[in-house]
């Protein structure tokens, strides 16, 4: 294992991090969407995503184009393993940015609710169906010796998959009403605050669910834990984080729960890459057909192009997206934004 390939594998962390703050939020405020009682209070929520979901999602793209270019082998085991639950993720975000524009032009109330519904159910296929994804990694799918998989969509929807699903779902869901909570004002913050309260609950108690069920029944991923003791703080600085949200909401300190949220995010893929390396895609059946960084990864001379680019490209990304939000920053109203 080099140098190159854990750059590469922590790299690829980062970005898929930023994409699960920042979509995160779109997707958790359509997790949201169909509880507003108002259609002025829809179009709100739809001003507050709308100049800036489609930049949200750049991240995934660069998070994936990553994975293929740096562990191909890993790639290919993945999306033919996930292929339908991640073609399904994508017939989400299609259904979701279809709804959003066809909303806009919608020439009768019954296509605009028609939007609506449609938008909700993109929203919340991804937001659940990226935790399934998450949870068949860490359980660890079953591989052959040509590390390919031989198991099929059913065996994906496994309890503890389904468990760290629901998670994510929670997770999301108290992101995007942070976010509301965040970029509103009057009733509809009001409103924030209460989807909070019903999205933080489940958020904190799936969590600790998911990491008793772990410690008890999945005891493979916690090599990297024991043989390092002071990794047992990213769980507790997780718990914090969570218990912070609450703590910023209730005060009507938005920003401050925003943050709480974000950081929450962090500490819980930083689980995962923990829990991951240095395996990529763990094989459940055998240990031995693991693919890891160092058997899975792209030559040194390309992983070395890839970073000059990466070195390049990522910043012009980052400031580009700071000057997005900095532009749209504040709260919103209907006849603003989108």
């Amino acid at each position: 294992m080099t140098a190159l390939q854990v750059i590469w594998f922590v790299l690829i962390g980062v970005l898929l991090t930023v994409y699960a703050i920042l979509d995160g939020f779109d997707l958790g405020v359509g997790i949201w969407y169909l509880f507003s009682r108002k259609d002025r209070e829809r179009r709100i929520l739809l001003n507050s995503i709308g100049p800036v979901w489609d930049a949200n999602e750049v991240w995934l793209l660069a998070g994936g184009g990553a994975i293929f270019a740096a562990f191909p082998h890993v790639y290919a085991t993945v999306f033919s393993a996930l292929y339908l639950p991640l073609m399904l993720v994508v017939f989400g975000l299609i259904l979701r940015a279809v709804s959003i524009e066809l909303r806009n032009e919608a020439p009768s109330a019954g296509l605009r609710r028609a939007s609506d519904i449609a938008f909700a159910v993109g929203s919340i296929i991804p937001a659940l169906l990226f935790g399934v994804a998450i949870g068949n990694l860490l359980r660890g799918l079953p591989l052959d010796t040509t590390r390919t998989f031989t198991g099929s969509f059913w065996n994906l929807l496994n309890p503890y998959a389904l468990l760290i699903g629901l998670l994510g779902l929670a997770m999301l869901a108290t992101h995007g009403a942070s976010y509301v909570l965040l970029k509103t004002e009057g009733d509809l913050r009001e409103r924030a605050r209460r989807w909070m309260r019903l999205g933080w609950i489940p958020y904190l108690s799936l969590f600790l669910l998911a990491t008793v069920i772990t410690l008890t029944t999945q005891p493979q991923m916690l090599g990297n834990v024991l043989r390092a003791p002071v990794l047992w703080c990213i769980p507790l600085l997780a718990v914090a984080a969570i218990v912070l949200i609450r703590f910023f909401s209730e005060r009507a300190q938005a920003a401050k729960a925003f943050v709480s949220s974000s950081l929450s995010i962090v500490a819980l893929m930083a689980i995962v890459g923990v829990t991951l390396f240095p395996n990529l895609v763990p094989a459940a059946n055998d240990p031995a057909l693991s693919l890891t960084i160092a058997d899975s990864s792209s030559s040194n001379y390309t992983l070395t192009a890839m970073l000059i680019i990466a070195i390049a490209g990522i910043p012009l990304v980052a400031i580009y997206t700071l000057w997005a939000y900095r532009t749209f920053r504040g709260t919103v109203a209907e006849g603003d934004g989108y």
